[in-house]
């Protein structure tokens, strides 16, 4: 059997780009769906047309128009969805259900991954307000993906490392702290690391695999598994340094989410109030890693060994 040929719905978006990429360089037929509402975005245009010149084939389409999506999705067999569903950058999670209806009307479909690539929502029922509704809004997709019948692969990733090892998982910033960090809790609770590029690569090997279909595949690399703690330790190990620990407690966290804190502080954006109850999830419950994988389920390292995954002391080292 030859290789699928694969559209990704959110291509330029922070994902979608490295989906297309890794689908392109695994030897895919690789379409990538071209919005009109792209408007002036120049940068996203600019991105589209250097897909196009890697070989991808770039197809319009919109949301606004069903039989354009059904087109689209006609062309390939399996559909990547990569949309946003982070509230401080857009969040259109439900957006994909007019696609699965695309989905079911063209029929042609073997496998569809959704836009999910977070914690599992199948295990995040008791998740906090106001950032449970990633995970309601998730549950919703997959349930109208398995009410159709599409044959489907589900994929948890975080963390992501541009956003939680960079940073030494401390909120507000992308950079490396070089004097003080502060810890959630005592900084043991694992969590997983995962390069995005790598995210990208395990994401792709599932499409055609049949041990991937109708399951959650979860990426948990077994030397990515760190404490918050031991992502510190590979940084002062490569700066030299000792950082300044101090620890913020459980209940001191939450109610920062309310500005509950300190007397005179207001409460968080939206947005900030769904980062800190996720933040809670992944570094006090430790969400990632907290449970065994079940038969519903795969770990990506251990199907692909292949994959030469991305370590997070080399992750860290462009940030000395």
């Amino acid at each position: 059997m030859g290789k699928s040929k694969v559209l990704v719905v959110g291509g330029t978006g922070y994902v979608g780009r490295r989906i297309v990429k890794a689908s392109l360089e695994q030897g895919h037929e690789t379409y990538v769906l071209q919005r009109p509402d792209i408007g002036l975005d120049i940068d996203k245009l600019q991105m589209l047309l250097s897909f196009k010149k890697q070989g991808a084939h770039l197809v319009k389409a919109s949301f606004s128009d069903h039989q354009s999506l059904v087109d689209a999705v006609k062309l390939v067999d399996v559909v990547i969805c990569t949309m946003s569903g982070v509230h401080f950058r857009s969040h259109n999670l439900l957006l994909q259900l007019q696609l699965v209806e695309a989905i079911k009307v063209a029929g042609n479909v073997k496998r569809f991954l959704p836009s999910e690539f977070g914690m599992d929502p199948s295990l995040m029922g008791h998740a906090l307000e106001p950032g449970r509704v990633t995970f309601d809004e998730k549950m919703i997709v997959r349930k109208a993906i398995e009410d159709a019948n599409i044959p489907f692969t589900y994929i948890s990733a975080n963390c992501f490392a541009g956003y939680f090892v960079a940073n030494l998982s401390q909120m507000g910033t992308l950079l490396p702290p070089r004097d003080k960090v502060i810890l959630y809790g005592d900084g043991n609770v694992k969590a997983v690391f995962m390069d995005e590029d790598d995210v990208a690569t395990y994401a792709i090997k599932t499409i055609d695999d049949p041990r991937t279909l109708n399951k959650t595949v979860y990426l948990r690399p077994p030397e990515n598994i760190l404490t918050q703690r031991q992502l510190i330790e590979k940084w002062e190990k490569l700066i030299g340094k000792q950082l300044e620990k101090s620890s913020i407690n459980e209940q001191d966290f939450l109610a920062s989410m309310k500005g509950n804190s300190t007397p005179r502080r207001e409460s968080l954006d939206y947005a900030s109030q769904v980062g800190v109850g996720h933040f809670y999830h992944l570094f006090y419950e430790g969400c990632l890693t907290n449970f065994e994988i079940g038969e519903g389920g795969e770990e990506a390292s251990a199907l692909y060994p292949e994959v030469n995954y991305t370590r997070m002391d080399e992750y860290l080292k462009v940030y000395v």
